[in-house]
C-alpha cells in the first residue's frame, strides 16, 4: 500500500538532541531518558544536562517548541533519576563488578574508574551527590554502589538528594533564563551546547588531576 505524497511523513527521533527528544515524547521522554541514563549502563551516551536544562526552557510560555507544564517536567525528571539510579544500584548489587567488566566501552570502564575515585576521596554521601553532574559517571556509579556493598539505606538517602537538586536545579535554571531572556529560545542550540561544555568541565577537571597524579609515579620509578 503507497502512502500519499500529501501525507506527513513521521518524523526521525535522534536520542543525542534534547529538543528532538523533547517534541517527539514530552515530559514522558525526559523520564524515559532519565531512568535510561542512570539506571541503566547503556544509557551513559544519553543527554540528561541539556534535556533538562532544554525542557526548563520550554516550559516559559511563548517560546518556540513543544509546550511543556512546568509541575509535570520537575514530576517526570525526578521520578526518571530516582528509580533510575535506584534500579542501577539493585543491578550492581545482583551483578557485582563482572556486570561492569562485560562491557566494551572504553568510556565506561573510564566512568568507573572515577566513580570509585569519588567514593574512596569523598565517601559514600558526597559522592553520590557529585557523580550526579557528571556525565558517564552519573551513569557507572549507581551500579558500582551495588556491587561494592554501599548499604541501602545510604544510597537511597544521598541519590535521593542528589537527584533531586541536579534535576531541579537544571529544570529551573533554564526555566529562569527563558523567563527573564525574550525569545532565547531563538539562541536554543549555542545555550545547549554551553551547558553541555559546562557539564564536562567537572570530568576534564578530574582527568587532568588524574593525569597530575600518575606523572609522578611515573617518574619516581
Amino acid at each position: 500500500m503507497s502512502v500519499p505524497l500529501s501525507a506527513p511523513l513521521p518524523l526521525a527521533v535522534n536520542p543525542l538532541d534534547a529538543g528532538s527528544l523533547l517534541s517527539a515524547f514530552g515530559a514522558l521522554g525526559i523520564a524515559v531518558v532519565l531512568f535510561a541514563e542512570t539506571g541503566l549502563l547503556v544509557g551513559f551516551f544519553l543527554p540528561g544536562d541539556s534535556l533538562l536544562f532544554t525542557a526548563g526552557l520550554l516550559c516559559v510560555s511563548g517560546t518556540h517548541g513543544p509546550a511543556l507544564s512546568l509541575p509535570q517536567v520537575l514530576a517526570a525528571a525526578v521520578a526518571g533519576a530516582l528509580v533510575g539510579a535506584q534500579t542501577g544500584y539493585w543491578i550492581g548489587r545482583r551483578g557485582g563488578r563482572a556486570l561492569l567488566a562485560r562491557r566494551s566501552s572504553g568510556r565506561l570502564h573510564e566512568g568507573a574508574v572515577r566513580a570509585e575515585e569519588l567514593l574512596a576521596r569523598y565517601g559514600h554521601g558526597r559522592a553520590i551527590v557529585l557523580a550526579r553532574f557528571v556525565p558517564v559517571v552519573r551513569t557507572v556509579l549507581n551500579p558500582l554502589a551495588g556491587a561494592l556493598n554501599v548499604p541501602a539505606r545510604v544510597f537511597a538517602l544521598w541519590q535521593t538528594v542528589g537527584g533531586v537538586v541536579w534535576t531541579v536545579g537544571l529544570v529551573l535554571a533554564g526555566y529562569a533564563l527563558g523567563s527573564s531572556v525574550p525569545d532565547v529560545d531563538r539562541y536554543l542550540l549555542p545555550i545547549v551546547a554551553l551547558v553541555v561544555a559546562v557539564s564536562l568541565i567537572p570530568l576534564a577537571a578530574e582527568l587532568l588531576r588524574a593525569r597530575a597524579r600518575r606523572t609522578p609515579e611515573g617518574d619516581s620509578q
